[in-house]
């Protein structure tokens, strides 16, 4: 499976933005899981990030809250989201990038969880409770297993922490467009542009911008501010989360064309 710094650099070579969906395993169940990913892959995701459903969620917002809230009382586990990985076919070639608090992490220890997703298929990694200045062992075991650890950069972050991320995080950088939890806005932050033009001093590692974004024209905007890659989470387990599992999948397939053709 293609890692994440090599699916940016093939994006680059065409000047295409990368288009990252979110899900919550799990949610509404895991079959439906398993399709979405297909979905998502077959209608433009350049790569996938897969929430691991936990108690507590702080960067959430209710959308994701409430999917992840529903996962759990399914009884979806960790095992079961490796087990949704492992089943994603080999064709699809996209990168799975595991989207977890670092509770279960501490639960497992940190060189056994990090071994147990490398031989799942994860090659991608965003933890965001993680802290910096605790991040060095862990990001060096992740690198050793193939597994990018992906740092998030605040919108309050001033630009020696701007910088000290920048250097650690693997992949790309995470760069979060509001000051709060993830969820839709109407508009997104006229700072962002500035804030990607500071990253765009310090690195060359791509960046993508996430939390917020739910429409193809906040997508095209975050692409001409120069955005590498564009996440997009609430929007699309919103749709999912309808009692009518084959609409909300077909609703899936028509947002991620949408936000597909709006940063090409």
């Amino acid at each position: 499976m293609t890692s994440i710094s090599q699916r940016f650099a093939q994006l680059k070579k065409h000047s295409q933005c990368a288009l990252i969906p979110f899900i919550t395993a799990g949610d509404p169940d895991l079959e439906t899981t398993i399709k979405a990913i297909k979905i998502l892959a077959d209608n433009g995701a350049d790569m996938i990030e897969l929430g691991v459903p936990y108690s507590d969620p702080l960067a959430d917002g209710p959308v994701i809250q409430a999917a992840a809230t529903r996962a759990l009382k399914h009884g979806v586990s960790l095992d079961d989201v490796l087990n949704i990985v492992k089943t994603v076919p080999s064709d699809l070639d996209i990168p799975i990038i595991l989207f977890t608090y670092y509770n279960p992490i501490f639960y497992r220890g940190m060189e056994n969880f990090l071994t147990t997703i490398a031989d799942a298929g994860v090659k991608g990694l965003v933890v965001p409770d993680l802290p910096l200045e605790e991040a060095e062992n862990f990001l060096n075991i992740a690198q050793d297993k193939g597994i990018e650890v992906t740092l998030l950069v605040a919108p309050t972050s001033p630009i020696e922490r701007i910088k000290q991320i920048a250097a650690k995080s693997q992949g790309f950088i995470y760069l979060v467009s509001v000051t709060g939890v993830t969820g839709m806005r109407s508009q997104v932050e006229s700072r962002v542009e500035d804030l990607i033009s500071k990253l765009k001093t310090v690195t060359d590692k791509p960046i993508g911008v996430g939390f917020g974004i739910s429409e193809p024209s906040q997508a095209t905007q975050m692409k001409q501010w120069g955005a590498d890659g564009v996440i997009v989470g609430s929007a699309f387990v919103k749709k999912l989360n309808n009692n009518n599992h084959q609409q909300g999948l077909e609703d899936v397939a028509s947002l991620c064309t949408s936000l597909k053709k709006a940063i090409e």
